[in-house]
């Protein structure tokens, strides 16, 4: 029995099937040689291209203070170092806590690979002294209030006012100073010294105002500063030339005045 011969059509569908079968397995084999040539070319830009192989490529910008070398010092970053294994994250806030600047950004640069880091380096706007185990310390601190050493302080030294010195610096009492530095224009820019004492209080020292009592570095020191601000315009009207020798704001509601006696005041105080 003789097999019954296909029709034109049928061989020509057939025909049909098996070249687009073979174009599929041609498409996959080209399909396969690249995703392993593009697998290779990622490998070796992993492993070769996309790496620091020195301090040349870590760039730093925007400090005046802060040069690559205490970065690389900072971070501990050693060489070679693989680029796409760094966190910039990770590397600004050990950056942060480690040198004298106030904001830190970094980012890793493919086309060359680098690592940039931009800086706003701190500005010391106070002498400061604190109190540590091994004794009196002198440094600086800036407009937020942070503690800078000598060394931290030295390319911002010039800039520190050389007028007012904080006195007791301590780091609970951060947010309290950086308020008051804040403030320091609108409450009289004749401030020459900022003292927290043992139990707490803070004193002012003003040329105008003699001796400011601004009491604990609690919630309403703002209140306090307020107060203070007041009377730098209202009390030139009221003491009448009188040079003031304190002001107690403890109780900011109620302000104390310590004025120097009168002529007939004095002698009143002798009589007997």
């Amino acid at each position: 029995m003789s097999a019954t011969p296909l029709q034109p059509g049928s061989e020509r569908r057939r025909q049909l099937r098996q070249q687009r079968r073979r174009e599929r397995l041609r498409n996959l084999w080209r399909f396969l040689v690249l995703l392993a040539l593009a697998g290779g070319l990622g490998y070796g830009l992993l492993r070769q291209g996309w790496v620091l192989t020195g301090p040349d490529q870590v760039e730093v910008v925007g400090s005046q203070q802060v040069g690559t070398d205490q970065v690389v010092q900072a971070v501990r970053l050693t060489f070679p170092q693989p680029l796409l294994g760094l966190h910039p994250k990770r590397i600004a806030d050990v950056l942060a806590g480690a040198l004298p600047v106030e904001q830190v950004r970094v980012s890793r640069l493919m086309a060359p690979p680098r690592l940039r880091v931009e800086l706003v380096d701190r500005q010391a706007v106070a002498r400061a002294q604190r109190r540590t185990a091994k004794g009196s310390e002198q440094g600086y601190v800036d407009r937020f209030g942070h503690w800078m050493s000598i060394g931290q302080g030295q390319g911002a030294a010039a800039k520190a006012s050389s007028g007012l010195l904080v006195l007791g610096w301590q780091a609970r009492y951060r947010p309290a100073l950086a308020l008051v530095l804040e403030q320091r224009g609108r409450i009289g820019g004749d401030i020459t010294q900022i003292r927290f004492e043992p139990d707490s209080s803070l004193w002012l020292q003003s040329k105008r105002l003699g001796k400011v009592r601004l009491g604990p570095a609690d919630a309403q020191l703002g209140r306090r500063l307020e107060v203070l601000r007041h009377l730098q315009q209202e009390l030139p009207a009221k003491v009448k030339g009188r040079q003031l020798q304190s002001i107690d704001l403890s109780d900011p509601e109620q302000p104390e005045l310590g004025l120097p006696s009168t002529p007939g005041q004095a002698a009143a105080s002798r009589e007997p």
